[in-house]
């Protein structure tokens, strides 16, 4: 699995929100190969650092291919999705998509080493830089919300670039299955299990599933 990098971009802290929230959501374009390191892409910024950014979310990738579904589905939204940056993507490629993709993989991005922690959890920011509050629920309806990755050797890394899977430990978890089953409903305690002490998997989205699980458990037996 190789595919091209597309298109690789940073963000600074700058107002964004309706009452002028700070955020790095919006990113530009890097104009050659940017420096890797263990928080990221040297150059991008993240305003809460409570829950965006830090050494399990370094790295955000959003496939370029999902860009003609939402114009198909959403064709009012067409004028924001022109161009790749609407999701706030750090790396944007074709041919990896969250099916395709799985926890625990081990990819060489340019010369750095990066793993797939977890994926993508949309938040406000997503609906209000469409302007649909509707577009952070279906995001988690369709599934696609990019994932994260996690640094494991710096490097550096640019426009042309490959993206190549080096090692693929879990394949029976993608981006897509274990999004699904930690931001939606899982009646499965082995399976909530299992996630909790999954060592790929981030440790914010671990403790997701052991609440989970809690919570299943504690249904169970009232």
């Amino acid at each position: 699995m190789k595919v091209r990098i597309e298109q690789v971009r940073v963000g600074r802290v700058q107002a964004f929100g309706p009452k002028g929230e700070p955020s790095a959501y919006r990113k530009h374009e890097t104009g050659g190969p940017v420096a890797v390191d263990t928080l990221g892409i040297v150059g991008d910024e993240q305003a809460d650092r409570k829950h965006h950014g830090g050494v399990d979310k370094a790295i955000l990738h959003y496939a370029r291919d999902h860009y003609s579904d939402w114009r198909a589905e959403r064709p009012e939204l067409a004028q924001h999705l022109a161009e790749p940056g609407a999701f706030g993507e750090n790396l944007s490629t074709l041919g990896l998509t969250e099916d395709r993709v799985c926890v625990g993989d081990r990819f060489l991005v340019g010369t750095a080493s990066v793993e797939v922690s977890q994926g993508r959890q949309p938040c406000w920011k997503l609906g209000y830089r469409f302007g649909s509050a509707a577009m952070v629920r279906d995001v988690l309806r369709t599934g696609r919300g990019g994932w994260y990755y996690r640094v494991l050797e710096a490097g550096q890394v640019g426009v042309g670039d490959s993206i190549e899977l080096t090692e693929r430990p879990c394949p029976e978890w993608t981006v897509l299955t274990v999004s699904r089953l930690l931001l939606g409903e899982c009646r499965d305690p082995e399976t909530l299990a299992t996630l909790a002490e999954l060592p790929a998997l981030s440790e914010n989205w671990r403790a997701r599933a052991r609440r989970k699980l809690e919570n299943l458990s504690r249904r169970l037996r009232d």
